[in-house]
């Protein structure tokens, strides 16, 4: 490196400067991240400040005035973009528009972890919070209740990218949650969903049956709409009609009849479900069974002949078919109609750039717990370390959990006679289940 140009810049700068290497992504990342960014910033927080109508805790400074950032201002517009172009670069699930006293903070959850990405003067916030919101076809001057949006963008590459909007108002402002949707991380194959072998075909052989229930289950974020949306995607061929009632629709699938759940006008998930049975469906999505007209309403469709998919929210697989009775459901019904449940959750997966051997795993511990599925391989097992390419955390990507519980013939007898958890859990493990904690 040519290194006589260093001396006369520390006497210009009055700085010491030290030489780095950086490939030109990293250099033209931090150029907008640090340069343009801060100027678009900048830019829009000397034309205006932004209000605090109905901010609690809203400092009044006297002698101060100025006019009121506008959301379609030319640095407003311009940061909006980037944080758009630079979630999407980050993988990022959702984005967290949180205002505070002083400042707003710019989170990401990536791999189901919140990072705090940039924080930007609350005038300007506020500017992209309305930016976004009349991007959306919100009430841009309503910001005292919550509200719902959606809005349909591109990225650099042409493909479509869709983002629920979610607004609360809070003591320093209107809080906003932008949910990504992007059809290649939200329909996917099986192997790349992470499901092994033995609950992939099993999977794919409940999926192919003409009618009955199958339900996934899990927590909030655990992936069930990818592994449902994945799972229609490979059923809905140009020989069945898919009908689907979501609340809301999660993403807009052509190949699927979906209708959105309208509390306003009395449209329930029971209401929607009553309406596509008129439809002539073969396979039927219900977003989610809340209650016991719903879960009747299911049942009656998988006795009539349909095929339906639904979620719930239970721990694992065996609590599904309990809080199905639960709900209210005959035991009798629901053997008759129940095929199989999946419980699932996402796990993060290590960084393949920075991840090392793991010399103090115990390996004699982690034979003796998976003994009883009789592992055909050994394991090699890795820690995480931590890179630029993984934020520093030691993790890249998720990965799928899953507890496929399949109802045998002998597990229906027992949900008749005796529709206990512990029973049922118990045959579900003989029958084959492999559960989620060991």
């Amino acid at each position: 490196f040519d290194r006589g140009w260093v001396p006369e810049m520390e006497r210009m700068l009055r700085r010491p400067i030290k030489l780095v290497v950086a490939s030109p992504a990293d250099i033209t990342r931090y150029t907008v991240e640090f340069f343009n960014l801060a100027r678009s910033v900048k830019h829009a927080q000397k034309n205006g400040s932004t209000g605090g109508v109905n901010q609690f805790e809203q400092l009044v400074e006297l002698g101060r005035s100025g006019k009121a950032l506008d959301a379609n201002d030319a640095g407003v517009v311009q940061v909006v973009d980037w944080l758009w172009q630079y979630a999407f670069d980050q993988r990022a699930s959702d984005i967290h528009l949180e205002p505070r006293r002083d400042m707003g903070v710019i989170r990401f959850r990536i791999d189901g972890v919140l990072h705090t990405v940039y924080q930007v003067p609350g005038s300007v916030m506020g500017a992209m919070t309305s930016r976004v919101k009349l991007l959306g076809r919100m009430d841009v001057v309503e910001k005292r209740r919550p509200q719902d949006g959606r809005i349909k963008t591109r990225r650099p590459t042409g493909d479509e990218v869709e983002l629920r909007l979610a607004t609360m108002p809070t003591a320093f402002g209107e809080k906003l949650v932008m949910r990504i949707f992007d059809p290649d991380v939200v329909v996917r194959d099986m192997p790349a969903l992470g499901f092994p072998q033995h609950e992939a075909r099993e999977w794919q052989r409940l999926t192919h049956q003409p009618n009955g229930v199958i339900l996934v289950t899990g927590p909030t974020g655990s992936g069930k709409t990818t592994t449902l949306y994945s799972t229609l995607k490979r059923l809905a061929t140009e020989e069945v009609n898919v009908c689907t009632v979501e609340d809301p629709i999660e993403m807009v699938e052509p190949a699927f009849n979906q209708m959105q759940v309208q509390p306003t006008i009395d449209l329930s998930f029971a209401e929607g479900l009553r309406a596509l049975m008129r439809q002539d469906p073969d396979i039927i999505m219900v977003g989610e069974i809340r209650d016991r007209e719903t879960a009747d309403m299911a049942v009656q469709a998988a006795l009539t002949g349909h095929l339906v998919l639904s979620t719930l929210h239970t721990n694992d697989a065996p609590s599904s078919i309990t809080r199905l009775l639960e709900l209210g459901v005959p035991s009798y019904l629901a053997s008759a109609t129940l095929l199989g449940v999946l419980a699932q959750r996402l796990v993060r997966t290590l960084c393949p750039h920075c991840k090392q051997p793991d010399d103090a795993f115990d390996q004699e511990a982690f034979r003796a717990a998976v003994a009883p599925w009789k592992p055909q391989s050994e394991v090699r097992p890795y820690r995480p370390v931590g890179c630029v390419e993984c934020r520093n955390t030691g993790y890249l990507g998720r990965v799928g959990l899953y507890e496929l519980l399949s109802c045998s013939e002998a597990l229906r007898a027992l949900l008749v006679r005796s529709p206990e958890l512990a029973p049922l859990r118990a045959q579900a493990i003989k029958d084959g289940m492999r559960p989620l904690r060991l």
